[in-house]
Order: structure tokens, then sequence, then C-alpha cells
């Protein structure tokens, strides 16, 4: 009698986890059609920044707003793919060719590197956390897929350039363009997108606002590595 209530409630268990992963199965995919279409308001990073400064002492420092990618200057594109991923329009998701480099390097000892697609760093803004665990790289992988198969190239620049962080409680373009070039998204020079994109990844290191000359030197680079990439379809 006991080992049947023992298999009886094993059973109910089994159910329990195949159903909760098929509502979460279910609930990934709706969350990437559902944004394909409506603006990403907050991610978790931004949260995760709130209660840092929470417990730091500090007052909440958050600016964000959505523009769409036909209010920002066609070099803001160009300007990321330049300094982030340059294979973008190419690629499905994930450049082999950079992960592969960045592997080398990294056991060269040279700067640490990830390896990481303008599609990778969508993926991980808007629906994980930061960190190095296998399990976030994997669930990076999976929205990466699935954000390439339901979004167009155009949509994932149009939310990167909205989400990503760009400064100390900065967080797109339209709030960097406010707080640091005290213009609009739309208003950002050629030179501005550069030394923006200059910044990533770490851009709380590294300032738009008061670039040094490192950050100058990485402006020149990305306006030269500028006149070669093709045009971005913002359309």
């Amino acid at each position: 009698m006991g080992g049947l209530v023992g298999i009886s409630f094993m059973k109910r268990i089994f159910s329990i986890i195949k159903w909760t992963f098929v509502l979460l199965f279910a609930s990934s995919i709706l969350a990437v059609i559902a944004y394909r279409f409506i603006p990403v308001v907050a991610t978790p990073l931004m949260f995760i920044r709130c209660f840092e400064q929470i417990g730091d002492g500090e007052s909440i420092k958050l600016h964000h707003s959505w523009v769409s990618l036909d209010e920002m200057p066609k070099s803001m594109p160009m300007a990321v793919m330049s300094s982030e991923d340059q294979n973008f329009l190419k690629h499905h998701g994930f450049d082999y060719g950079a992960i592969e480099r960045a592997a080398k390097e990294n056991m060269q000892g040279g700067r640490i590197r990830g390896g990481s697609t303008i599609s990778q760093q969508t993926a991980k803004n808007v629906f994980l956390w930061p960190g190095r665990s296998w399990v976030r790289k994997g669930l990076e992988t999976y929205f990466t897929f699935l954000i390439e198969l339901f979004w167009s190239k155009q949509r994932i620049m149009e939310v990167y350039l909205n989400s990503i962080e760009m400064g100390d409680g900065i967080y797109g373009v339209e709030a960097v363009a406010e707080q640091h070039f005290n213009c609009t998204a739309s208003e950002l020079t050629r030179a501005d997108c550069a030394l923006i994109a200059a910044t990533l990844p770490n851009p709380r290191w590294y300032s738009s606002s008061h670039p040094g000359p490192y950050m100058r030197k990485r402006q020149r680079w990305i306006l030269h590595q500028m006149t070669y990439m093709p045009a971005f379809p913002m359309n």
C-alpha cells in the first residue's frame, strides 16, 4: 500500500514539473512575441541597479525613455555595430568566428572578452540577469534563438539601443542623449554616436560625458570602422 502511495506521489511531482516547464516555455515565447510589437519599458538590470543603489544608501537613478528606431540617427546603429558586432547583419544570433577569437585571446592572457553579439546582449538585457553561470548562458542562448526567429534585425537593434546600459542609471539612446549631450537622440552627431559606442560594454567605468584619452582613441577607431560598414537598413 505504501509503495502505491509513493508511486502516486512521484507521478504527481513529475506532472507538476512537466507542466511547470510547459508553462515557462509557453510564457517565454509569448513574451518574445509581445516584445516584437510593444516597447520594453523596464528590464531586470534596471531593477537590480535600483536595489544596488538603495543597498549602498544612494538615491535611485533611473533614466530611460523609449524612442523608435526612426527617431535615432542612422549613425547610432552603425556605431554600435562597428564597436560591438560587425557581423550583426550577417549572423543569426551567434558569431562563431568572434567567439573563437575571444576564446583564443582569453587563453593567451589578453583582455577578457565574451564574443557576445548584439542579439545575445539584447536577449540578456531584456529577459535575464547579469552573470556568467552556465544556467544563465544557456537561457541567453535560448532567448537569442527566439528573438532571431521572431524579430527582425531592425527590431533587435531598436530594443538593444533602448535597453542597454549607457551610464550610471542611464538606459538607452534617448536617456544618454539627454543626460550626457543635452539633446534628443535624433540630434546626436556621428561623433556623439561613436563616443557612446566607445563606452560599451562597460558604460559605468567609461563615460561619454567626460571622455578621457582612451575614450577619444576608441571613438576615432569606431569612426574609422563606420566608414567601412554597410548601411544599416532602418526600415
